[in-house]
């Protein structure tokens, strides 16, 4: 039986590519918003949801860590993907004929030095390959969409100019996510833990709470930091560390953690991709 996987997005988004790289020859279930996917997945719909979280030119993914709490979800693994955007156009059309580029926000930040270049003006969307039907809905030559190669193929567009983001190493990290918790073996290569927690409001409690992995040589690789529930003073933090629960700094640094905070919440150990290292 195939495994499911859910994404955001319809056919030829990036998280579609995403999941078909690391699920191969799999059922891929398009979602309209991440809520939905990871909504699949705690039903038991599907098996997993491949979530976009950051991308290493235009940051991170709005709103994606507030959910993750939210959705009784764990993390099992995350995968790097290359971003390569075209710009797509309908079939005769020129590159001198756009005047508009419509995608997902993330991709026309990514993007935003060509579209400056050529005096294309950036039009938000939801999705980058979701422009593509857009285009091809409103059939307007002098419109055109920044969207992957496979979406040029599945919508049948032109790609009028090819690799258009600002950086050659544009890149978004994704996280696998599934209801029940897989935390894989400790054997010796690195995993990533990712966690969220309140410190409590006291003096230094922050600095105290997150000491204990520095006092055990562990690595923090991300922190982050959320309001609650409108309060300028009740805020979370989403941390990833370079550590796994089996081992004993783990253990002593989780103690001291609790001791200076509330609500610790572990979403996820998994193991790192070889990408963080290249």
């Amino acid at each position: 039986m195939k495994l499911k996987i859910a994404y955001q997005g319809v056919a030829g988004a990036y998280s579609h590519i995403a999941a078909m790289s690391v699920y191969p020859n799999q059922e891929y279930i398009a979602c309209d918003t991440f809520e939905n996917a990871m909504d699949l997945v705690q039903k038991g719909f599907v098996d997993f949801a491949m979530i976009p979280v950051e991308n290493s030119n235009a940051g991170r993914v709005a709103d994606v860590h507030f959910l993750l709490p939210q959705t009784g979800l764990s993390i099992v693994g995350e995968f790097f993907l290359r971003i390569e955007h075209q710009l797509l156009g309908l079939k005769g059309s020129r590159i001198e004929d756009i005047t508009q580029a419509l995608s997902h926000p993330q991709a026309l930040a990514q993007c935003a030095d060509f579209l400056q270049k050529h005096n294309i003006k950036p039009v938000a969307r939801i999705d980058t390959a979701k422009s593509c039907e857009f285009v091809l809905e409103e059939g307007d030559n002098t419109k055109a969409a920044i969207a992957s190669k496979l979406a040029a193929e599945i919508y049948g567009l032109d790609i009028l100019a090819s690799n258009i983001e600002n950086a050659s190493n544009n890149t978004t990290r994704f996280l696998i996510m599934s209801k029940t918790p897989v935390i894989p073996e400790d054997d010796g290569e690195k995993f990533i833990t990712s966690f969220i927690f309140k410190a409590k409001n006291i003096p230094a409690a922050l600095y105290k709470a997150l000491g204990g992995f520095a006092t055990n040589g562990i690595n923090i690789t991300k922190l982050e930091s959320y309001l609650l529930e409108g309060k300028f003073v009740s805020a979370q933090f989403y941390v990833e560390i370079e550590a796994h629960p089996s081992q004993q700094s783990f253990k002593n640094a989780f103690e001291e953690l609790k001791f200076f905070s509330e609500h610790v919440h572990v979403l996820g150990t998994y193991q790192a991709h070889p990408y963080r290292y290249l």
